[in-house]
């Protein structure tokens, strides 16, 4: 079976989904850096950097950072639909993986936690970081729409069409960091498509789980 460390409101929400969609049973262990009541000592020990989500595979290999566990269940998975068939479109959806990893991502880890990227920092510092780098993401996240968005579902689509890998960590991420306050303001079509994917009879208890009663 496999093991899920993950907390609520965070990355793991993702690969919940997506075990689920590739019908995989999995433990899940609460467990965050920041909460001294979860499991973060088992987190440790798996992942020293005890980065949530991690998963801890069948075989007792540990695999950490959202866009490898997805492609990885993707790929294993190949019925789960999490990623396509079609050679040239899975290109491309891992592609829109990796770029919220390194760009979107990255620029979240840098706006909350501002200190850890300045040498003496103060509070002045700290916020000019922060309001640049949230700009910047903001960007991110407009360009992704402008070249992933037609990789997702769209907005008026039908029950019939699940979410893929890319779709459901578009949605997760773009949950932090005023990034859907941004983008009801640059591409409120865009928007729409991930409040339509995170509403998916096939995912929407996970979504309701992490963020009750939340836009």
């Amino acid at each position: 079976m496999h093991v899920l460390f993950g907390y609520p409101g965070s990355g793991s929400a993702a690969i919940e989904c997506a075990l689920a969609l590739a019908d995989l049973p999995f433990e899940q262990r609460r467990a965050a850096s920041w909460d001294p009541q979860s499991d973060r000592e088992a987190l440790a020990r798996v992942n020293p950097l005890q980065q949530i989500p991690t998963l801890v595979l069948p075989d007792g290999s540990v695999l950490s950072e959202s866009a490898a566990i997805l492609i990885h269940l993707g790929l294993t998975h190949p019925d789960s639909r999490l990623l396509p068939a079609e050679v040239s479109a899975r290109a491309q959806a891992m592609r829109g993986l990796v770029y919220i990893a390194a760009n979107c991502y990255a620029a979240i880890s840098i706006s909350d936690y501002p200190e850890r990227w300045l040498r003496d920092p103060d509070p002045g510092s700290c916020e000019r970081l922060r309001d640049g780098t949230k700009a910047r993401l903001h960007a991110h996240w407009d360009l992704f729409a402008d070249t992933f968005g037609a990789l997702l579902p769209a907005a008026d689509a039908g029950p019939q069409q699940r979410p893929d890998a890319l779709a459901l960590l578009a949605t997760v991420v773009s949950r932090w960091s005023g990034t859907r306050a941004s983008l009801a303001r640059q591409r409120p079509g865009f928007l729409a498509q991930l409040q339509r994917i995170e509403r998916h009879a096939s995912v929407r208890a996970v979504f309701e789980r992490h963020w009750p009663a939340q836009p």
